[in-house]
This record gives structure tokens, C-alpha cells and sequence, in this order.
């Protein structure tokens, strides 16, 4: 099968229109007529991921964050994208990103694992786009089945998410049951979370002053990037062998965290 029906795929899960401005989702090596022999999907595509795909006998690695955001000047393997990048291609390796147009669906997007793994009900996206499509727009917001006290709930959110750690606001309120959710760098949807009544906003890449900002009015839950988005290798190979039998895709076992814990 060619990589060109795996990104017709695509098209009806997360259409490319729906990625944000500054983003750069879709095909970013190889060609849409070759023969796809197998898939490695990862939530960032590096040298050891693609390495990966190369013992694997995997010719397609499908992403979440794209490995080129801005324009390459040159390739000499300077830094870790160039050299990702040389590898792929001489390896005749096609990268492909879903990144923003998959966090901005809500059947199979990213923020729903988020909330299905948090067991929400009632999910509905947190701000939509366009009015009259409540499928599309950024974050997830739905309630839990009970109210939780707050850290019996941090505590849940660190299982759940399976975390080795949770930054939070102070618990002004003595229980949880709305929980607004957002994948990645998330902040700019506080007030969005605020406004729908959330009791806690979990997300990720809060800096040190921003966390005022919930001004004792939401509890902010920080798990980590990678962390947040961590179940979104598994969608995406779940995606492509839930509607392709000619190849296989598995989920890498590279861990691409760059960031460590003690």
C-alpha cells in the first residue's frame, strides 16, 4: 500500500486545514507513492526513532510533534533536527506530523485520550472553533463520575496519567468533579476553563508566574509535555491497524522525554 492512502487517512481523521498557523503537520520526508512497509508512530521523531524504524523494517514513522517547525538553512548536521533529518532520508524514511489538527478534533484526538483515560463524562470540546462544529477546537472538558476530594484527585491524575510528578495551584476547593483538560502547552486556554465552570485545568508548561494566574478561582494541574501526551503514540497506532492490514504499526520504545526526574 502506498504512504498516500495512510495520508488520505489522515485527511478524514484530522484534516490538515484544522492545524494551527504556526504549525507544520502533514508529510514531512519521503514521498506520497511509496510502498509503506511498515510504521513506528512516536510522540517525537529523533535519531534513535528513526534507528528504531530502521531495524524494524518500518519505512514510515508518524509523529505528533513535527521534527521541522521553522525552514532548515542548511544540512550539515549541526543539531539534533538536521541529523534526524540526514538519517531519514538516506534511509528513504517518510516522517509524517499530526500535531495541532490532531489536538483540535474530538473523536480520536488527543485531548479525548486524555479524557477517556481520566474516565470523563459528558466530554465536550473545551473552546471550539466554530460555533456550529462542536467536534473541533482545542482542549476537553467533561465531569467526573462522583466528586473527588482535591488531593484524592491529584493523586488519581498522577495514576491515571501515569506521571512522576504534578505541579498545582493551591487546593482552594475541597473537591473535584468538572475537569478541563488540554494537551501540550495548554495555557492559553485557562480563562477558556474558567469561564465552563472547571474545578481543576490540567496541562502542561506552566512557567512560574502564570500559575498566579488562577487567581484562587481554578486549580491548575501541570503533569508535563511528554507526559500529557504520551497516549497519543498508542492512538495513532491503534488508528492505523484499526482500519489497515497490509502493514503493521507499533508504538515505539523509545522514550523521547528530554526531561528527567529525581
Amino acid at each position: 500500500m502506498k504512504l498516500q492512502a495512510l495520508m488520505d487517512f489522515f485527511e478524514q481523521v484530522a484534516p490538515l486545514h484544522l492545524q494551527e498557523s504556526y504549525d507544520n503537520a502533514g508529510l514531512i520526508t519521503g514521498h506520497k507513492d511509496m510502498e509503506i512497509t511498515g510504521v513506528i508512530t512516536c510522540l517525537d521523531s529523533t535519531e534513535s526513532v528513526v534507528e528504531e524504524a530502521i531495524a524494524n523494517d518500518c519505512n514510515v514513522i508518524v509523529a505528533h510533534h513535527p521534527i521541522i517547525f521553522s525552514g532548515l538553512k542548511n544540512l550539515t548536521g549541526s543539531n539534533y533536527i538536521q541529523k534526524t533529518i540526514e538519517l531519514a532520508i538516506k534511509n528513504d524514511i517518510a516522517i509524517v506530523a499530526m500535531h495541532t489538527n490532531l489536538d483540535n478534533v474530538f473523536q480520536n484526538g488527543v485531548n479525548q485520550r486524555i479524557a477517556q483515560r481520566l474516565l470523563l463524562e459528558n466530554q465536550e470540546i473545551l473552546k471550539l472553533k466554530d460555533p456550529e462544529n462542536p467536534d473541533v477546537g482545542s482542549g476537553m472538558i467533561g465531569n467526573l463520575a462522583s466528586p473527588m476530594d482535591s488531593m484524592s484527585f491529584l493523586k488519581y491524575l498522577k495514576e491515571k496519567m501515569a506521571v512522576n510528578c504534578v505541579k498545582y495551584t493551591k487546593l482552594h476547593k475541597d473537591t473535584i468533579q468538572r475537569v478541563a483538560v488540554a494537551g501540550g502547552s495548554g495555557g492559553f486556554l485557562l480563562n477558556d476553563a474558567m469561564a465552563r465552570g472547571a474545578d481543576v485545568f490540567i496541562t502542561a508548561d506552566y512557567k512560574y508566574h502564570e500559575y498566579f494566574d488562577a487567581n484562587n478561582r481554578i486549580i491548575i494541574a501541570d503533569i508535563g509535555h511528554y507526559e500529557s501526551e504520551q497516549f497519543t503514540i498508542d492512538l495513532l497506532s491503534e488508528l492505523i491497524n484499526d482500519n489497515f492490514v497490509k502493514f503493521a504499526a507499533r508504538s515505539t520504545k523509545v522514550v523521547t522525554n528530554p526531561v528527567n526526574y529525581i
